[in-house]
């Protein structure tokens, strides 16, 4: 009879083939003589202890079977709960003798009688109470729900540090609640022990409609409506049934609960360098934007051929954009509290960084080409082509320095380190190097309409680009500011 949630305990019978007479080990377990004349099948139980008391009415105890009398329980649940509060789990042992196989199907869980305890040291893997802490500074709470018993939960959520300013609530209490009920003590109950897979659906119910995004991890096929039910289904992968790994949004296929904060945190990486793209592409094309509508308004010709605009659509944004994808972690990001799921890509001030970086830019670009549109006395065709080229390369070059600039979000580029990136540092380059080819190559500089810029020109268009870079680099020192004010 397997193991099942609500009956907490599993039993096996075995018939005694070759036995007519009650041997010498059987007759001290049932209290009955030796020789006598005994039935066909034994039955054994473990399981819960406090479940096994309700169906045993002897007890084994120095070698005799004595009724199990009220004393002799409360000797035993002390016996149980004094191991349990060591963190162990604790199973108990009981038997049976029977007599057909008729009866055996019937009565294997009745009348039994207590035979002992076993404790059973489950320790946590050690690096779950690194991975708990890190969920707390994450502003994730983990919360234990177990079958186990209260005493052997509480133990190990201290151990782990989830009981922490929390309290425990046992499936029998769980039993008395209605999830509005729930609702209003699911933010102060760190552990729930002795539920059953009922209750864990109640618990991610009530945890939901107060708000909170849920993460639920379970490996029985009972799990299931509790992990279809949460925000983020995890399965165990090794002792998970089919089921419930189909019902999951995400399978461990260590079954190791540190591989789960070590998904946020790669989550976290991915999300960052995602608004890291956009913030950088947005921006720049922002920028472009404004450089073409304005140059005409202010007497300029057109500041850029398509040519050079496809170029710098393919080259300057491209291969910065997709260096900024293999960003490494920012330094604090296990160390910040949750985005909300209703915030918009534009949130955080994304948005009206992309609008001002992206005027700021335009304007820089449209004062060097002013610079030389209006001071260069040469002829009209040369004039314009050094114009253009001067408002190419500072397109380039302040595009390269927001990217530089973007790198972290919080944190000046010199504290994240410059060389931490080194496929961006390598796009970064060869991009600088791609335009002095076509403003310095004879051959590229007719396909692109460039000439050669002066030296002066050219430091010019680096000092400006720079502007972009120092003005980012107070932005995100005003918000370090802040953030450190709103603590």
């Amino acid at each position: 009879m397997p193991f099942d949630s609500d009956r907490k305990r599993m039993t096996t019978v075995h018939r005694l083939a070759g036995l007519d007479h009650l041997p010498p080990q059987l007759a001290v377990l049932t209290g009955e003589p030796v020789g006598l004349k005994i039935g066909q099948h034994v039955a054994f139980v473990k399981g819960a202890v406090d479940g096994l008391m309700s169906i045993s009415t002897g007890v084994l105890e120095q070698g005799h079977v004595n009724p199990l009398d009220e004393p002799m329980r409360q000797r035993i649940m002390a016996a149980n709960d004094a191991l349990a509060q060591k963190g162990m789990r604790v199973l108990g042992v009981a038997m049976r003798l029977l007599g057909d196989e008729s009866q055996a199907r019937l009565a294997a869980e009745s009348q039994l009688v207590f035979v002992g305890l076993v404790g059973i040291i489950d320790p946590p893997r050690a690096e779950v109470k690194q991975a708990v802490a890190t969920c707390r500074t994450a502003g994730i709470r983990p919360v234990m729900i177990t079958g186990d018993h209260p005493l052997t939960a509480w133990h190990i959520a201290q151990e782990l540090g989830i009981a922490d300013g929390g309290k425990m609530l046992t499936g029998v209490e769980l039993e008395k609640l209605t999830v509005e009920d729930l609702k209003g003590q699911v933010e102060q109950v760190s552990v729930y022990a002795r539920v059953s897979p009922e209750h864990k659906l109640k618990i991610v119910q009530a945890l939901k409609e107060r708000g909170h995004v849920v993460a639920m991890t379970g490996d029985g096929v009972n799990d299931a409506p509790a992990l279809k039910k949460a925000d983020i289904g995890v399965a165990m992968g090794i002792t998970g049934t089919d089921v419930a790994k189909e019902a999951s949004n995400m399978v461990l296929l260590d079954d190791n609960f540190a591989t789960i904060v070590a998904a946020v945190e790669e989550g976290r990486v991915i999300y960052d360098n995602i608004r890291k793209f956009i913030r950088y592409l947005l921006t720049t094309n922002a920028g472009e934007i404004w450089v073409m509508f304005l140059a005409p308004l202010l007497g300029m010709p057109m500041p850029l051929i398509p040519l050079q605009i496809l170029w710098i659509n393919l080259v300057t944004d491209g291969l910065p954009a997709l260096a900024l994808g293999v960003e490494p972690p920012e330094r604090n990001i296990m160390r910040r509290m949750p985005h909300s799921p209703k915030a918009g890509i534009f949130s955080g001030g994304l948005g009206v960084h992309v609008i001002w970086v992206g005027l700021l830019m335009a304007l820089l670009c449209l004062l060097g080409g002013g610079l030389s549109w209006f001071t260069d006395g040469g002829g009209s065709e040369h004039r314009e082509a050094y114009y253009r080229t001067v408002v190419f390369t500072l397109v380039t070059l302040t595009q390269m320095a927001h990217v530089l600039a973007i790198r972290s979000g919080k944190e000046s580029l010199f504290r994240a380190g410059l060389f931490s990136n080194k496929p961006l540092l390598g796009a970064v380059s060869l991009t600088i190097l791609l335009q002095l080819a076509i403003i310095y190559t004879p051959w590229l500089q007719g396909f692109f309409q460039t000439v050669p810029l002066s030296a002066k020109d050219l430091l010019i268009a680096a000092g400006l680009s720079s502007v972009i870079f120092v003005a980012v680099e107070i932005e995100k020192a005003f918000s370090r500011r802040k953030a450190m004010l709103s603590i």
